[in-house]
């Protein structure tokens, strides 16, 4: 389908593929006591760039040695050959789960400014190492400098003429007919990469609580699924021992997430319209206010809940303390399978959507004065597909956020045929490239997600059609599993 194409320059690689897929054959190991002459025949042997020293006993990983570290300590700073290889190695190591995904270890590498990062099993062990040649076979020349630009930024003005930047590479791998899929999460890693600078940058001016906090964002950027049209939601999520200290840390990290916020509207990400921002003292909770959030949520069912599961249900941390958020998300998926009223509401609520398509398969418009003859694609296409995998995701215990990696966890779980789960994909993804190419030339002013099918090619109108039809199948599938009818 046109929505799955690639194209040179961007790597095709997954954002979601887990490290542990994406790591090299044998992990190359020395203990501290090995020389730097053993260390170097070793590196030679294997043909290989890094090589992480190891406690014998422990396997737990205490640094790392790379070609570029022996270069510069042995040739130019004149070292011993025979001393332990501990001597020269880095320590300090920046270390990843052998699980986490591309996208989270491509943001800490460029972030960091590293080109290696050692990869541990939950028990700490040493797994093996991933390079950034491993991450982006073909990075692409402007994206590399987008980055660099980003990273040497120092005020929000240079990040705001960035982020047009990021706006306009998006456009250009839309005119070179790239994949939906690249093109959304090159927009997303871009997008975190300005969103961590512009949280640093701010961070700088203020004198925060010295506890663990963690930046949260939610909706398309928490799935990383950004299009070129995007507003901000967001939250902040911290440590407190009682509901006195929470309300305390409250006060003092909201000024500081009002100043994130406004800059981030300052570099293109305009203001949430309801509001739901870190700088909102509603989203600026401490874990147990989380948690209680989220449980009131579930238990109610009220329409509001089943608004607000579209937007927070799928949060990803950015910025900070990870484990605030993972220990947030371990809670929701233990907890959200408990309350099938509240799934089955959600069900009921993804059942109801009005299709675009009447019963002779032709477009059916939603009458809206304003454009009529339009379809929302983001309202009547992507989003069916969206609350679909978030519902077995939240059923399944899928800790993914996007709703491609939901749908592919929860074919595996309901042993759907693969040519199926395939079809779905591609069908999200066409829609996904249909709004991106709307919003890549619609005029200033225009609604960023409605289209007139009239004005499409013949092959995309006709696709567009087929990939409708897939939500269709999608929906019924969910009745079935929920005895909806």
């Amino acid at each position: 389908m046109p929505g799955s194409s690639t194209s040179p320059g961007v790597a095709p690689l997954s954002a979601f593929a887990t490290l542990r897929q994406l790591a090299r054959g044998t992990p190359l190991t020395v203990p501290p006591s090995s020389s730097v002459r053993e260390t170097l025949r070793m590196l030679d042997r294997a043909h290989a760039d890094a090589i992480v020293v190891v406690d014998q006993a422990s396997r737990v990983p205490l640094g790392i040695v790379t070609l570029h570290d022996v270069l510069r300590r042995i040739a130019l700073e004149s070292g011993d050959l025979e001393a332990p290889i501990a001597v020269i190695m880095t320590g300090g190591l920046i270390t990843l789960p052998a699980d986490a995904t591309a996208h989270q270890a491509s943001v800490i590498m460029v972030r960091r400014g590293v080109r290696h990062l050692v990869l541990t099993e939950a028990d700490g062990r040493y797994f093996n190492v991933v390079a950034q040649a491993d991450l982006y076979a073909q990075p692409g020349v402007r994206s590399t400098e987008l980055v660099a630009a980003i990273l040497a930024s120092g005020d929000v003005d240079t990040l705001a003429t960035l982020a047009t930047g990021v706006r306009e590479f998006a456009s250009q791998l839309l005119s070179e007919r790239v994949g939906a899929e690249v093109i959304c999460q090159r927009i997303s890693a871009l997008n975190d990469l300005l969103t961590l600078q512009v949280i640093e940058l701010t961070a700088g001016g203020f004198e925060l609580p010295y506890v663990p906090w963690c930046w949260l964002v939610f909706g398309s950027e928490g799935r990383l699924e950004q299009t070129l049209a995007t507003d901000q939601d967001n939250g902040l999520i911290f440590a407190a021992g009682s509901d006195d200290e929470a309300a305390g840390l409250r006060q003092a990290f909201l000024p500081f997430a009002r100043a994130v916020n406004q800059a981030l509207d300052a570099c293109g990400f305009p203001l949430c319209k309801g509001n739901i921002m870190a700088g909102n003292a509603q989203w600026c909770l401490s874990l147990d206010e989380w948690k209680a959030a989220f449980g009131e949520w579930m238990a109610s069912g009220q329409p509001q809940a089943l608004l607000n599961s579209t937007v927070f249900f799928d949060f990803r941390a950015l910025y900070g303390q990870d484990a605030l958020a993972g220990d947030l998300r371990e809670w929701l998926l233990a907890t959200a399978p408990t309350h099938p009223i509240f799934l089955r509401a959600l069900v009921e609520s993804t059942l109801n959507w009005p299709s675009p398509l009447n019963w002779w398969q032709g477009f059916r418009y939603d009458g809206d004065k304003n454009f009529p003859h339009t379809i929302d694609l983001k309202m009547h296409g992507s989003r069916p597909f969206v609350d679909t995998a978030r519902i077995y995701a939240l059923a399944s215990g899928v800790p993914d956020t996007n709703s491609v990696e939901r749908l592919r966890a929860a074919a595996t779980a309901m042993s759907m045929p693969a040519h199926e789960t395939a079809a779905l994909v591609d069908a999200f993804y066409h829609i996904q490239r249909l709004r991106l190419e709307h919003q890549g030339s619609a005029l200033a002013g225009a609604p960023p997600n409605r289209i007139d099918p009239d004005q499409l090619h013949a092959l995309d109108r006709h696709i567009l059609k087929e990939s409708l039809k897939q939500v269709r199948s999608l929906q019924q599938r969910l009745a079935r599993d929920y005895a909806v009818s």
